[in-house]
């Protein structure tokens, strides 16, 4: 896939056909064009991740991850994230965290991001699948440790892993299946009394309160799952790295002493240069002209978008906004992803966490490998001497 998606930042025709890969396209805007149209490409057809993920979690992903079924379930989750409530679900899950992982920093120790990122993930995961802690914990006991968190970001990890390898079909064997489909029961299994019961300032909660279906709250909760761990995880790590590497973080340390307010971008460009969803799929379901090329339904359609999102240029947080890659990290039309104000309240406060108490240095890193979504396994930071 690495070969795949440097390559593509070399193809010099907006749309190509790979064998063994079907379509690809490196370019913005032909992408966008595609993710836009929902009568001509699916995400339910091989190469779509509705038809992967439609082997593991049932058949009412046919109905809910696309067609007039996701319309209707996006019109109705379209206030489950506003930029205030995802402030109000990250700070409510990861506060003792990032006030902890501040004090390491400013007493002089030494962080490392790389686990702190899944173990947030694995708190965030708590909140959003509604997981109770185990039978006999007392109530005064806290939940999850970061031990507990960590554990339950490498199950969601393991389920990630089940995708290695569908690069070329997305159709999983039966022991993929299999193996997907405990991990998923495993994960959501406190979900119908979260959805039954939880307070709703909490994400099940509040799904309840704005008239989901537990079924519905169920694919909401599976798809965040299996969205946002790896790839949140990736972007925090990859963006702490970018900062100090690039240097850019002594332009972010100015622009805060000069009491501006620079986060939007440093969150936008991180994203764009991480891309942690470097590809995403659809099936051909109707044949159509795109980019001067016919494609076939049946056919498939790979878009490189970290090829595209990477093209304009290296890391710099005061780049003026790129209007034909705007935020494609997170897709775009009817499926654009649906916890994106989640994802950037993550990143940013993490970043704040890190950078608001001056520069800092990284002591060591290691990457992750194995994995779907690049990350490190290790990156240890301290505040610059």
């Amino acid at each position: 896939m690495a070969a795949v998606l440097l390559g593509g930042r070399a193809l010099r025709r907006p749309l190509v056909r790979v064998p063994g890969l079907g379509w690809v396209t490196s370019d913005p805007v032909v992408s966008r064009e595609i993710l836009k149209d929902g009568r001509a490409f699916t995400i339910l057809d091989e190469g779509g991740v509705g038809h992967l993920w439609g082997q593991i979690l049932g058949d009412w992903v046919f109905d809910l991850f696309d067609g007039p079924g996701h319309h209707d379930l996006r019109t109705r989750a379209r206030d489950l994230f506003t930029k205030a409530t995802a402030t109000e679900i990250v700070d409510d899950a990861w506060g003792p965290s990032l006030a902890a992982a501040r004090a390491t920093l400013d007493a002089g120790g030494t962080l490392d991001v790389g686990p702190l990122s899944r173990t947030l993930v694995g708190r965030m995961m708590t909140t959003i699948l509604g997981i109770v802690p185990p039978a006999g914990r007392t109530q005064d006991a806290p939940w999850p440790t970061d031990a507990e968190a960590l554990a339950i970001f490498r199950t969601g990890e393991r389920l990630a892993s089940v995708a290695l390898g569908t690069g070329s079909s997305t159709h999983l064997s039966d022991a993929q299946v299999v193996t997907a489909r405990g991990i998923v029961a495993e994960l959501t299994s406190g979900v119908p009394d979260g959805w039954a019961h939880a307070p709703g300032h909490l994400l099940l909660g509040r799904c309840r309160e704005l008239g989901l279906s537990l079924e519905e709250t169920t694919g909401i909760a599976s798809l965040l799952m299996v969205a946002g761990t790896e790839t949140s995880a990736s972007a925090m790590a990859r963006t702490t790295a970018l900062l100090v590497d690039t240097g850019e973080q002594h332009r972010l340390l100015a622009a805060l002493a000069r009491g501006e307010d620079p986060w939007d971008d440093v969150v936008r460009e991180g994203l764009r240069v991480t891309s942690p969803a470097s590809v995403i799929g659809r099936g051909v379901a109707a044949d159509v002209k795109v980019a001067g090329r016919t494609l076939r339904a049946g056919e498939r359609v790979m878009m490189l978008v970290w090829s595209a999102n990477t093209a304009p240029g290296p890391f710099r947080i005061e780049r003026p906004y790129v209007a034909d890659n705007r935020q494609l990290w997170f897709g775009a039309g009817r499926h654009l992803c649906l916890g994106a104000a989640l994802a950037r309240a993550e990143l940013e406060h993490l970043l704040r966490t890190l950078f608001e108490g001056g520069p800092l240095e990284i002591v060591r890193r290691r990457a992750q490998p194995k994995v779907l979504v690049p990350t490190y396994r290790t990156l240890e930071v301290r505040r610059a001497r």
